[in-house]
């Protein structure tokens, strides 16, 4: 032993079994509740301006009797604000307003929002500056709001005329400001969530339901907002970041989900008169009035018949009917937060039916615009309501291409079949059993009667009055009928859908080829197979298979081929032959070196174009000199408190995952750039049930960072693991990825595993001394280029610190002249959402 190797006793010598990775034991329910409910004490402890604040509330709304049902109105015109108090002259009203709410809804609702709220804004704002923001939100909000509702009035804004004599109460625009102002102090990804919310929230409000406070508390939110980014100091671009691929899913969810709340918000308001509520009971039906049942009895018989049919409708269970397009929009925004292209198309058409039918409307009011107001008056009408579905259509195909992922072929046939015959059996219930008890209706139904009110059973009641006229059913036969056909049929539709959405079964191909892959196995790389986005080779014998995907005529494969050993070495002639056949330039990417002797064989040419660095765990010992580094990191972790933990996406905590999601959303926030895929998984790879997740926590449950794992099989088991996703917080635990791998080496090792794979670096490989071919000095200087960006050097000399075997991965190709095509097809592989802005920026950071 050298003086300059540290002795095995040393004060760097980590303790094995201490830095081997644990899993935990689910925690009982329970006991979850006992630490949310410590923590929540803790943070309110830290935080005496929220509790301060939320008891005022609660005092002051006691001692005047205002809990219940708000203040009384000689108070209210005392302690509110709005135009008339403030054009009365009393000033003291806008400060006033923030220590009473308007009934005990809102009191509830406000002090969620302020315990939810403030407690982290005191301690990433500090004290001081959020009881400012609070204060300055209110003040701003209330007034700039309630002058920008004059101001409407005075240029003749339709739907601000009902608001010059409200009086609003509550600090919601303050805590809206203060969430605005949270959101730069917070991780992008809930920065942007957050944001989303503090604008969606009261913008939704404002339009549909309209009254004073929406209006005051979208204002208080935009301060917040411009007083968060100039807080900020720099800390965050005035350029908001391109979102990933999964939170642009959740994004636009939202959005949507936010667009299909709004008409049901409104209709808990007695008086909601948003500019967006024109037409809002197309979107939530309301029964008949008395005094219109009364006067179309007045007018006709027919007329008198339907509506009290009608009410009969709302009085049973079918007046679930009622939010039917909600409730639909609001299952396919789950279908788009998994970016299944099934749910943007039906999106898509609701919006586009929704269009057709407000310009249909638009026709026949502008023909009645003398009793309208004339035709100015209608235009406005229908535009304001046309606006929402335009703009959540923009969205969409702003986004579309963000929504990629396809039900298999077998799902889509089980749900057609589902819904195809639920609804002909719905129809044939409803004519076949009206047609029985034809006499059970007024007047008797006919068959042609029934054909034509079948559509009426299928649509909320607020569209019978748009579509032909039905027989109306007054026995109870054929009120049972009307009732509950066209609501089951809704019911397994939408559950179907939701199923279909939540639990997406794999492909019969895909399934076959895990199934061969686990049997035979393969190279270090070969579990990329089982991503999306592979379509699938099997030789005539179903021995072997080829992953790839075919971009721009090139079959680009991910890996060797996989099966049968045998088998595997004439999958590469096989796999050529079928793309020969289709017009396909095949192209074996990131092989091994038996793939590339197959290659050879047939004349193709290759080109080295990563480095696996593979570790041998058998005699795996983290002593002596060479490992200095990696006990450092062990040691320091323990003394941190920091430990290991395996989870399975599935089973570990909500609080893990949404940690998880939140450093990968920073992570790709802080690049500015696109993320890579192809061979680089994201967070979608992670749900895999064969992947295992290691995260390093610290004893307060902060993930400080995070690997995962796809498993290398032999004979049906595991017996190795390769690193794919690496992530660690920005101003976490600096040694962690070390930590991580160094743990899970241990971890492998003790289960019996041969080795660990760090997997390739693209663009990069060790020196062996060889000659170089043109086109590998090519390939050396754009991982040269591209090091400052995406850092694969920097990445393959990390992997250094564990002493791995280097182990050359190579591009097979038949033909040099298809080189350049295969090129762009590599680029697009990798770079499949790559926006010309984000090209053009990476074209700066590169010249740079």
């Amino acid at each position: 032993m050298s003086p300059a190797e540290p002795h095995a006793s040393g004060p760097l010598t980590p303790d094995a079994g201490s830095a081997q990775p644990v899993t935990p034991r689910p925690e009982a329910s329970w006991r979850r509740g006992v630490r949310a409910l410590v923590l929540v004490a803790r943070a309110l402890r830290r935080a005496p301006l929220t509790v301060a604040l939320t008891v005022l509330l609660w005092v002051v709304g006691g001692l005047t009797g205002s809990l219940g049902s708000g203040p009384s109105p000689r108070l209210l015109s005392r302690v509110g604000v709005g135009i008339p108090t403030l054009g009365e002259g009393r000033w003291w009203t806008p400060v006033s307003s923030l220590l009473w709410c308007s009934g005990i809804t809102a009191y509830l609702l406000t002090t969620a929002g302020l315990l939810l709220i403030g407690p982290i804004a005191e301690r990433r704002l500090g004290r001081r500056r959020a009881g400012a923001v609070v204060i300055a939100g209110q003040l701003v909000g209330v007034l700039l709001g309630t002058g920008l509702v004059r101001l409407g009035i005075a240029v003749g804004e339709t739907w601000t005329q009902g608001l010059n004599e409200q009086i609003a109460l509550g600090p919601a625009p303050g805590l809206f400001a203060l969430a605005g102002a949270l959101s730069f102090r917070l991780t992008a990804l809930w920065r942007r969530r957050l944001q989303l919310v503090v604008v969606l929230v009261p913008l939704v409000l404002m339009l549909y339901v309209g009254h004073l406070p929406a209006v005051q508390r979208l204002v208080g939110a935009v301060f917040g907002l411009v007083a968060g980014l100039l807080l900020a100091h720099g800390r965050v671009a005035w350029r908001p970041r391109r979102p990933s691929h999964a939170e642009t899913r959740v994004l636009v969810a939202l959005c949507v989900a936010g667009s299909a709340l709004g008409p049901l918000v409104a209709s808990l308001y007695r008086d909601a008169y948003g500019p967006f509520n024109t037409f809002s009971d197309l979107y939530f039906s309301r029964p008949p009035s008395a005094e219109d049942i009364a006067y179309a009895c007045s007018v006709s018989a027919d007329e008198c018949a339907h509506l009290k049919s009608s009410l009969h409708f709302f009085d049973s269970p079918g007046r679930l009917m009622a939010a039917l397009i909600p409730v639909l929009l609001l299952v396919l925004a789950e279908g788009l937060r998994r970016g299944l292209r099934l749910a943007w198309w039906c999106i898509a058409v609701v919006q586009l039916l929704w269009i057709a039918l407000l310009s249909w409307l638009l026709k026949v009011l502008l023909e009645q615009a003398g009793d309208l107001g004339g035709p100015s008056q209608v235009w406005q009408l229908v535009g304001e309501a046309l606006l929402m579905p335009a703009l959540v259509l923009l969205l969409l195909l702003v986004t579309r291409k963000r929504f990629s992922l396809r039900l298999p072929a077998r799902d889509l046939r089980r749900l057609g079949l589902v819904i195809g015959g639920t609804f002909l059996a719905a129809c044939l219930a409803y004519v076949g059993i009206g047609y029985l008890v034809r006499d059970q209706y007024n007047p008797d139904a006919t068959l042609p009667a029934l054909l034509k009110g079948l559509p009426s059973e299928f649509l909320p009641p607020a569209y019978n009055d748009l579509i032909l006229s039905s027989p109306v059913a007054v026995g109870g036969t054929s009120q049972a009928v009307t009732t509950y056909v066209g609501l089951l049929f809704w019911v397994v539709a939408l559950l179907a859908l939701l199923l279909a959405f939540r639990r997406p079964s794999v492909q019969a191909d895909a399934a076959r080829a895990r199934e061969l892959l686990t049997r035979h196995g393969g190279s270090t790389l070969s579990f990329i197979a089982t991503w999306d986005g592979n379509h699938y080779w099997f030789d005539e014998h179903g021995e072997a298979a080829v992953p790839y995907r075919v971009i721009s005529t090139v079959a680009l494969t991910t890996g060797d081929p996989f099966g049968e050993p045998a088998a595997r070495q004439r999958a590469v002639g096989g796999f050529a032959a079928y793309c020969d056949a289709r017009g396909w330039t095949p192209c074996f990417y990131s092989v091994t070196p038996q793939t590339r002797q197959e290659g050879e064989r047939l004349g193709w040419r290759s080109l080295q174009v990563a480095e696996d660095t593979v570790v041998p765990l058998a005699e795996l010992a983290f002593t002596g000199k060479k490992w200095q580094d990696i006990r450092t990191s062990l040691n320091k972790a323990k003394k941190q408190g920091i430990t290991a933990e395996w989870w399975s996406w599935q089973h570990a905590p909500l609080a893990v995952r949404d940690q998880v999601r939140s450093i990968s959303e920073e992570w790709v926030a802080d690049k500015g750039l696109p993320e890579m895929g192809f061979t680089l998984g994201g967070l979608d790879e992670l749900a895999d049930p064969a992947v295992r997740i290691l995260v390093a926590v610290d004893q307060e449950r902060t993930v400080h960072g995070l690997t995962s794992w796809m498993p290398v099989y032999r004979d049906g088991e595991p017996i190795g693991w390769t690193l794919d996703f690496m992530r660690r917080r920005a101003e976490g635990f600096r040694g962690v990825m070390e930590f991580l791998i160094a743990s899970a080496a241990l971890g492998f090792k003790e289960e019996g595993a041969e080795f660990l794979s760090l997997s390739g670096a693209p663009l990069a490989r060790a020196d062996r001394g060889l000659p170089q071919t043109a086109l590998q000095r090519m390939l050396d200087w754009m991982g040269k280029s591209l090091e400052p960006v995406y850092g694969f050097r920097s990445l393959l000399a990390f992997k250094a610190k564990f002493q791995p075997e280097y182990r050359p991965m190579y591009m097979l190709y038949p033909d040099p002249a298809a080189l350049p095509n295969i090129t762009r097809a590599i680029g697009k592989a990798y770079l499949p959402h790559l926006t010309p802005g984000q090209g053009m920026r990476l074209m700066r950071r590169l010249s740079g």
